[in-house]
């Protein structure tokens, strides 16, 4: 069964596609097709606080198209949600307001313990078996939202303002680091002995270059390196060496960092990178919310 969803972030949008299928382990989702444009809301957010012209016609002109796409492969269902950048904007209403009218889809905003309630849905994951708890860390260009499972049991889970792109534009709080490093050491007991999935391109990425991509896996000294190389690369080396993508090559490092950070302030070894983001989550929320409706 074929559904679609929308996931307008702060460095870019991205349309998915994915097919949804019943497992052991239950629902999982399958991509069919994956359409991303780098927008980068957060530059104009994170900056001036609002989203400039310029950016507001880029996003209709890709909404338009997205629409126009979502017409054609006709899934089941769609749901379009934006996240940090489109939070912060002081006239969030009036971009969504303009794309609602000139492209026919309705933008639904979501704060951040919701995207990380719905990111950690996503099931079928491997992992360590001998470890109970496991942290769920989505970086992303405005913000990283990370939860916290027990088995399959929901914990917790908060969101916070450190993103990639807000890196970049070197607006993030040392307060902001030292409040998520509060909020981890709830889990001190566990520390060293908790999964960690990540999710995001970068990690993704990041994983593919320099750690065990069969395995969707890198460990904490790889991923040390990783920031290490990569941060004394100039842009143009990691685009002409790394083969990286302009709209990656930026945003990489400050995701690294993020990256490192939470592992050493926890202990964890190993980061599992199954390319699963907020777009997935969107997907599996509406197959799961029309099941129980009877619907399919």
């Amino acid at each position: 069964m074929l559904f679609s969803s929308i996931d307008i972030g702060s460095n870019a949008v991205r349309l998915l596609f994915a097919n949804v299928y019943e497992s052991k382990g239950g629902p999982v989702t399958e991509k069919a097709s994956l359409i991303r444009i780098p927008i980068r809301l957060g530059m104009d957010v994170f900056n001036t606080g609002s989203i400039s012209e310029q950016k507001i016609q880029d996003l209709v002109t890709t909404m338009q198209a997205f629409k126009l796409l979502i017409d054609v492969y006709k899934p089941l269902g769609y749901r379009v949600a934006a996240t940090s950048a489109m939070r912060e904007a002081s006239n969030n209403m009036e971009v969504m307001e303009r794309v609602k009218r000139e492209s026919g889809l309705e933008i639904g905003m979501i704060d951040g313990i919701e995207e990380a309630n719905i990111i950690s849905s996503l099931s079928n994951v491997f992992v360590n078996k001998n470890f109970s708890k496991t942290i769920y860390v989505d970086v992303g260009g405005g913000s990283t939202e990370i939860s916290v499972l027990d088995g399959d049991r929901f914990l917790t889970s908060n969101s916070f303002r450190i993103g990639t792109i807000r890196l970049l534009a070197d607006k993030v709080e040392e307060s902001e680091w030292e409040a998520m490093r509060k909020w981890l050491n709830q889990f001190k007991a566990d520390f060293g002995r908790m999964n960690c999935i990540g999710s995001g391109g970068n990690i993704n990425k990041i994983t593919k270059l320099y750690g065990y991509p069969i395995n969707n896996m890198i460990n904490i000294d790889q991923l040390q390196y990783a920031y290490k190389q990569l941060g004394n690369m100039s842009l143009e080396a990691r685009i002409g060496r790394m083969g990286l993508r302009p709209d990656r090559a930026d945003v990489i490092v400050p995701a690294a960092r993020i990256f490192v950070k939470i592992l050493k302030w926890t202990d964890i070894n190993v980061v599992i990178a199954p390319k699963i983001g907020l777009a997935d989550g969107l997907v599996l929320l509406q197959y799961k919310e029309m099941k129980e409706r009877g619907l399919i």
